[in-house]
């Protein structure tokens, strides 16, 4: 039985409770709370659901907790039933309903944990869209990790997830590029305001190597020359690290597209048409405080060119009439005003500004040595999405982006996460993996197999009851995980999970010794160590980390 399945014989159990006293059960939360005890000797589960709503319920907290207790304890897979303090009901499960749940992640394999929340959701997931002026910096890394990540739980959730990366390639930061790329061809100087590292000199190669001529150009032909290849090869080599960081799109948008299609006209005319524009001081401005934005936003500026914010409104339309039910935009921490425009531009289009949905990354350091890293071996002044993994290693790098909620800043401990040893996290976990594959190997050469008729009754040891309960969780994890766009509660779980089987593994021997037959018992933890492996495989593949089999 998991927390969930719990938490619907909680809710019928009060129901019936409920009406039996003449109360409507419309009194009953949305979410009825099941949690595990800090400690176990309170019971497996506990709810505070007699405390919600026994005031609604015109009831005392204890009395609605005795009735709910008492129902409960008739309920099947519920042991025992006891009301604890204020108002709580602690709940003991009988053993073979917490043995039957591994029955189940048995038979579901890898769809074990998923859920339906979200099916018929379209869903667009824009993440880490790094300006294709320079490798991707510590900051677009972290989108990648957590983006991907964001991705795999939306879309076990049943979503429909379109990952799209959207390409910055108008506006003066490209021809800064290009002028950069120019410079470096002729053998100049790096322009004021330019770009340097010798990823400029390496584009800037390949540049003349597919145009040779392109030196002597006429000046404007040049320049357009080195902006249009310059821009090519460097998303090529973007996607490329993206690539092998075990992160890929669906959808490369282009900025400039949308000007050279009349997209970014064809919105500030229909804004015009609604209303939702205003001219003044002869500039047109979008009526952004009217839905919340702390001032109204020039869209059209005084000299007639639009402003950047007319390409993000062209750009939401496009994403709307695509047919995406939500648009996320993963942005960095520079980008904390884009929440307020980009919802009054979802309304300014007639849509509910709940469209648009924005998260908002902090900044990662490096440490080494005690010391922050700061020096790429590319990009001069930055540290890259090649550079870590090349320090670290693609798991070690996802996993570590991805155990932190986007709001906090991370420092991240290269000399740690190079350890093999339980003090670096990634390695815990997927130790914890490859030592349970190992002991499946050892069974098989003693002709032993999981069996899915195991007496799982008999895993009674509170070390197994702990390990079972955890496993229990995962689908309640992965689901909040999902609403609440924080995939670092996956990592979390697993860790716990890791420790919750090593604390098991240390009292419980599973595989027979010597002489010894294998017993009824011996099949039960296998079938839990099974499970338990299964489920990290799981968690780990929704991270975008490999599950090793040995280590």
């Amino acid at each position: 039985m998991t927390p969930a399945a719990l938490a619907d014989q909680v809710r019928s159990s009060a129901t019936k409770v409920l009406r039996a006293r003449g109360v409507d059960a419309d009194v009953l939360p949305g979410t009825i709370t099941v949690e595990r005890p800090r400690n176990p000797e309170h019971g497996d589960y506990a709810t505070n659901l007699a405390l919600q709503v026994a005031k609604r319920a015109g009831l005392r907290p204890r009395e609605l907790a005795q009735a709910l207790a008492e129902e409960l304890a008739l309920a099947d897979g519920i042991a025992s039933a006891e009301v604890a303090g204020p108002g709580f009901v602690n709940v003991r499960l009988a053993a073979d309903a917490q043995g039957r749940l591994l029955r189940d992640v048995l038979a579901e394999g890898e769809r074990y944990g998923r859920g339906d929340d979200l099916v018929g959701k379209k869903i667009n997931l824009e993440f880490v869209s790094a300006n294709p002026t320079g490798p991707i910096h510590l900051g677009g890394t972290r989108w990648a990790a957590v983006g991907d990540a964001l991705g795999r739980l939306l879309s076990a959730q049943g979503a429909g997830v379109t990952r799209e990366y959207y390409i910055n390639d108008a506006g003066a930061q490209i021809d800064r590029f290009a002028q950069s790329l120019i410079a470096s061809a002729l053998g100049e100087p790096v322009p004021e305001d330019g770009y340097a590292g010798s990823y400029i000199d390496d584009i800037a190669a390949e540049v003349l190597r597919k145009e040779p001529n392109a030196l002597s150009l006429p000046e404007q032909q040049r320049h357009a020359t080195f902006r249009r290849l310059g821009v090519e090869l460097m998303l090529e080599e973007i996607q490329r690290s993206l690539h092998q960081f075990g992160t890929d799109f669906d959808v490369y948008f282009s900025e400039s597209s949308l000007h050279d299609s009349g997209a970014v006209t064809g919105v500030v005319e229909e804004l015009k048409g609604a209303g939702s524009l205003y001219l003044e001081a002869d500039a047109w401005w979008l009526r952004s405080t009217e839905h919340g934005d702390d001032k109204d936003r020039v869209v059209i500026k005084r000299d007639g060119t639009p402003a950047y914010i007319a390409a993000d409104i062209a750009y939401l339309r496009d994403k709307i009439d695509r047919g995406f039910d939500l648009c996320v935009y993963m942005l960095g921490a520079d980008h904390h005003g884009y929440i307020a425009r980009l919802k009054a531009a979802a309304a300014a289009l007639g849509h509910s500004p709940d469209t648009v949905e924005v998260l908002i990354g902090q900044m990662v350091n490096l440490i080494s040595g005690g010391k922050p890293v700061r020096m790429s071996k590319r990009a001069g002044n930055v540290v890259t999405l090649d550079d870590l993994v090349e320090a670290v290693g693609v798991d070690a790098a996802r996993y570590e982006l991805s155990r932190y909620s986007v709001d906090s800043v991370v420092d991240i401990d290269l000399d740690l996460l190079r350890k093999h040893t339980n003090d670096n996290p990634v390695f815990y976990v997927q130790y914890a993996h490859a030592r349970l594959a190992s002991l499946q190997r050892n069974a098989a050469e003693l002709g032993l197999h999981t069996r899915a008729d195991a007496d799982v009754s008999l895993l009674t040891h509170p070390r197994e009851g702990d390990l079972i309960r955890t496993i229990g969780e995962f689908p309640t994890v992965l689901k909040k995980a999902a609403g609440l766009r924080e995939p670092h509660r996956v990592a979390r779980y697993l860790e716990s999970l890791a420790s919750a089987y090593h604390k098991f593994y240390d009292v419980a021997r599973v595989l027979p010794q010597g002489d010894e037959e294998a017993t009824p018992l011996t099949y039960a933890r296998l079938a839990l160590c099974e499970a338990t492996r299964q489920v990290l495989a799981n968690g780990l593949s929704l991270l975008g980390v490999s599950a090793p089999e040995r280590m």
